[in-house]
C-alpha cells in the first residue's frame, strides 16, 4: 500500500488553493495511507539559538533540547516512510512560506537525511515521488526561475536525496474568478491523474 506524507503549508486553511490541490490528489489515491502534517495549525519552531544544538548531527544531552529532538525524530520518521511527499507549496513574496522553510530546517540532519563526502553533499531520503501543489496569484516564466519556490524547493528536496519532482500549478489566481476557478479546476485535475 502506497504511504504518502501530506505537507499542508498555507496559511488561508480551507480558502487555500495548495490545500485543494492536496486534497485532489488524495481523494485520487483512496487506499493510500496518509500522514497529514499541517504547519499552519502546528508549525515547526523556526530554529533559534534554543533550539539549534537539539537538531544537530548528534543529539545533545540534557533537557534543554529534548523537545526539538524529539520533533525532528518525528518528522524525519514521517519522511522516511513516505513513498510520496505532497507538498503544497503557496507563493509568498515569491517564495515558500517560512513555516515551510522551518520544516526543511528540521529534516536536514547531516549523518541521517544527507551527508557530506569527498565527493560533495549526498542525500540520503532516496527512491521517494515529490509532487509540489503549487498555488500563485500571477503568471510567472519558470524558465527565469523567479519566483524562487519552486526552485528553491526542489532545491531542497535534491539535497535530501528527492530528485523524483512534479510540479503541478494553479495560477493567474488574482486575474479575476473566472481566471481562478479555470486555473484551479485545471491544476485539480492534473494533480489528480498523477499516479
Amino acid at each position: 500500500m502506497t504511504k504518502i506524507l501530506a505537507i499542508r503549508s498555507a496559511a488561508t486553511g480551507d480558502a487555500s488553493v495548495s490545500n485543494a490541490l492536496i486534497d485532489a490528489y488524495l481523494a485520487a489515491h483512496p487506499d493510500a495511507t496518509v500522514v497529514e502534517r499541517n504547519l499552519d495549525t502546528a508549525p515547526v519552531p523556526h530554529v533559534t539559538s534554543a533550539s539549534l544544538a537539539g537538531i544537530g548531527r548528534q543529539a545533545p544531552e540534557g533537557d534543554d533540547f529534548v523537545e526539538a529532538r524529539a520533533l525532528q525524530d518525528t518528522l524525519i520518521t514521517e519522511l522516511f516512510a513516505a513513498d510520496t511527499i505532497v507538498i503544497g507549496l503557496p507563493l509568498y513574496n515569491f517564495g515558500m512560506p517560512s513555516t515551510l522553510k522551518a520544516w526543511f530546517d528540521y529534516v536536514a540532519r547531516a549523518g541521517t537525511t544527507f551527508q557530506y563526502s569527498a565527493a560533495g553533499p549526498e542525500g540520503l531520503v532516496k527512491g521517494k515521488h515529490a509532487i509540489l501543489a503549487h498555488a500563485r496569484a500571477g503568471k510567472y516564466d519558470e524558465a527565469a526561475h523567479f519566483p524562487f519556490a519552486i526552485a528553491h524547493t526542489k532545491a531542497l528536496l535534491s539535497f535530501l536525496g528527492m530528485t523524483d519532482v512534479e510540479t503541478v500549478t494553479a495560477e493567474g489566481l488574482a486575474f479575476g474568478p473566472e481566471a481562478a476557478a479555470a486555473a484551479v479546476t485545471e491544476a485539480k485535475a492534473a494533480i489528480a491523474s498523477l499516479a
